[in-house]
């Protein structure tokens, strides 16, 4: 325990840690989700796209070539030459950027929300100390991966070998294929490369994202003295709370105990239970103005004793206006006939006194 106060964070951090640390910039954040998503993307555009983009530049290509002795090069015609291609190049690579572009957002947002935070732009001597380089260069989390790095090369290399290795000997006769039979092929086998590679990638993005996710989670880990810090911040110190409570439980039995001689009758237990109430003529029902076990009862009972309030020793009705009824409240229909009972037995003996 005495480790654990001292700043061992064994502690499970608390959603309003992780929730400060995301504010902060401090994300989970897996290069290798990115990467997937970015591939996938130009796998799409590829399948998608890419006959509608080889047609279009092929159309506006043709066109330069073909009127190459009309076009006027002098400084405003060739303004204009270079506005036109570059329309028609923007015209036909337009969809697929926005679409490369979405899938590069896609691959951040699938793993947080989207965070805009100041302090992660502020200036910071460790980006630019080169001791603190250093030391990131070399440590545990850039020797990962450099090594996953090397398998990730690894493994594409040998998945692109083995899509490529049995087209071999048709790779040997490109040089003596028609270039519209080779823009077909290099499509087929663009895609089948692209396809396998987006696959094997997307199982090592998750197992990735799953490992950042992880060393995250444990670096925002807490000790158990911010734990009770934050509880303190979060639901005010405990100590402070409880001499509140103290201060305003006597603020309340004082002001109760002023209205016990206004009381009409205390009924008692005779000394475990009390319960004063007041009637007026006029009102719908007797209201509960004071009421406590043990030595409150035994309070209330001397406060009435001493303002001359009738103490009527009635048990069971003490025992259930206390369990029924709260201060300020008009007592429960159920108790009303027991209660009128007593009520009318004073206001006989007072009449009796009175005559």
């Amino acid at each position: 325990m005495a480790e654990e106060d001292g700043g061992e964070r064994t502690q499970d951090p608390t959603q309003k840690r992780l929730d400060e640390a995301i504010e902060r910039g401090d994300v989970v954040k897996s290069q290798e989700v990115n990467t997937w998503f970015i591939l996938a993307g130009g796998c799409l555009v590829l399948m998608s796209f890419s006959v509608r983009i080889g047609a279009a530049l092929q159309t506006t290509l043709r066109g330069l070539i073909a009127n190459a002795h009309m076009l006027r090069t002098d400084g405003g015609g060739l303004a204009r030459l270079v506005a036109t291609i570059e329309l028609e190049v923007i015209g036909a690579l337009g969809i697929p950027l926005m679409v490369l572009t979405l899938a590069a957002l896609g691959g951040n947002l699938i793993q947080h929300r989207l965070v805009w935070s100041p302090e992660a732009l502020k200036p910071k001597f460790s980006k630019i100390s080169p001791i603190a380089g250093a030391k990131r260069m070399f440590s545990k989390q850039a020797l990962a991966n450099f090594v996953k790095g090397l398998a990730k090369l690894a493994l594409v290399g040998a998945i692109l070998m083995s899509v490529l290795w049995p087209q071999r000997h048709r790779l040997e006769s490109l040089l003596a294929t028609d270039p519209a039979a080779l823009l077909a092929l290099t499509r087929s086998l663009s895609l089948k490369m692209l396809g396998t590679v987006v696959a094997v990638l997307a199982i090592i993005a998750a197992l990735d994202y799953l490992f950042q996710y992880r060393q995250w989670y444990e670096k925002q880990k807490m000790s158990l003295r911010e734990l009770k810090e934050e509880y303190k911040q979060a639901e005010g110190d405990p100590t402070i709370k409880a001499k509140i409570r103290q201060l305003r439980h006597a603020r309340s039995r004082k002001r109760m105990m002023a209205a016990v001689p206004k009381a009409s009758v205390v009924i008692t237990n005779p000394t475990h239970f009390a319960v004063a109430l007041k009637y007026e003529r006029g009102m719908a029902a007797p209201v509960c103005v004071a009421k406590g076990i043990d030595a409150i009862a035994l309070k209330i009972r001397e406060v009435a004793e001493g303002a001359r309030v009738p103490v009527v020793e009635n048990p069971p009705l003490a025992r259930a206006l206390h369990a029924t009824v709260e201060i300020d409240q008009e007592i429960p229909p159920e108790h009303y006939k027991a209660v009128a009972e007593v009520i009318s037995y004073l206001m006989r003996l007072n009449r009796a006194f009175a005559g």
